[in-house]
Formats: structure tokens, sequence, C-alpha cells
């Protein structure tokens, strides 16, 4: 981890969602924080997503983040995309590393002067690093443990949660089938699911790596 004490300057922070949940897409978000939002982040109330109990709060949240910090990326990894991306690369920290880099690195267009990213701490670092391209290699990348504690991480946290959501819910209506978030008692609405289109349909909606598949298929 690079050491950098003082993430109190304008940094970019990089957070996703979905990488538990059997249904949905891997969703990536990255947000520029300046001096000024990363103070109106906390006074908003934005923080971890995982400490937001309600949708009403979740849209309440994305909407103040995304005036807060109208620099931001969004990447929505589909099921199909990311069944693909999983049978190249073999390795969920890999994925990961890709997705957050690809998030920086456009972020970067937008925010050219940022110098610093802070991500949580999801694998090997150098995995990340070797990820970015040529504009996000310019950037000190600093990994945390527990990173949603920074303003710029918790805004990427929502930002993600909050796409991931709309995401399930565009796919819940194509298929007509209410598809659950989690990993658990997911089961049941799976073998609905595979039932209704085979494993073609169920690779649209579902992380088909996960073990769940086998209990689903079986």
């Amino acid at each position: 981890m690079s050491d950098v004490g003082d993430i109190g300057r304008p940094h970019i922070g990089s957070d996703e969602a979905g990488k538990g949940d059997y249904f949905g897409p891997l969703v990536v978000a990255a947000a520029y924080a300046d001096a000024v939002a990363l103070i109106r982040l906390p006074q908003a109330g934005v923080k971890d997503s995982k400490r937001v109990t309600s949708l009403k709060r979740l849209w309440e949240l994305d909407k103040a983040i995304k005036q807060i910090c109208p620099v931001h990326e969004i990447v929505v990894i589909s099921p199909t995309r990311y069944n693909e991306l999983m049978a190249a690369m073999k390795n969920l920290n890999r994925l990961l590393a890709w997705a957050h880099a690809r998030a920086i690195e456009n972020l970067l267009s937008k925010a050219p002067e940022c110098a610093l990213a802070v991500t949580d701490q999801f694998g090997d670092e150098r995995v990340l690093q070797q990820s970015l391209m040529k504009r996000g290699r310019r950037v000190v990348l600093q990994q945390q443990v527990r990173a949603e504690k920074d303003p710029a991480v918790a805004a990427a946290s929502v930002l993600a949660r909050a796409a991931f959501v709309r995401a399930l819910e565009r796919l819940s209506s194509e298929v007509g089938i209410e598809l659950p978030r989690g990993a658990t008692h997911v089961i049941p609405v799976g073998r609905r699911v595979y039932e209704k289109g085979g494993e073609e349909l169920l690779g649209r909606v579902a992380k088909l790596h996960f073990k769940t598949t086998k209990k689903v298929v079986s």
C-alpha cells in the first residue's frame, strides 16, 4: 500500500456492488471528491451503502452524491458480460481489479488533475496497479481495509449500490420474475429462471460461477 497520510486532499474513491449477489450485475463506481465535497458528503449523511437500510434513503443519497460529486463514473458489467470475463480471467480479484481500473481511468479523463485514488482492500494491490491504464498509472493508489469510512469511497459505494438495484429491477422486468438480492434463499428463484429459459436465460441474470448454479440446475 502506498503510504499517503493525508487523504483529506481531493481524491477519487471507488467501490463495487453486486460482488456477493447471485443475481444482477457487478457494478463499480468511482467518485471524485474535491475539498468542498469532502466536507459536504458527511454533512449530507453519506455513508457505506451497507449501512443504508431503506431504498428511499438510498435514492436520496444517490441524488445528493451526484450533485455534490458531479464528476463520477459508474461501470455496470451485465451478468452476460460478467460470465464472459470470468470464463476468460478465471479469477474474481483480477476481474475486480480490471473493473476498478476502468472506472478510475475513465474518471481521470474528467479530472486529470487528480493524483490520488482510494479503494477498498480486495486483493493483491499489484493486480489493480497493473490493470490501471495510461492515465491511471500516474495516480497514487491507496487500498484500505474498510475504506468506506473515506467520504469519496462511501459516495462510490452508494452510487454502485443504487445502480445495482436499478439494474436488478430491469432484469426482473425482462424475465418476468422478481430476482432477489443476496446469495441466500435464491435457489428456488434460480430454478424458476432455469425452467423458463435454461442456462441461456440463467446466464443473462446470474453469475454462473457461483456454487449456487450447480444446485439450481441439478
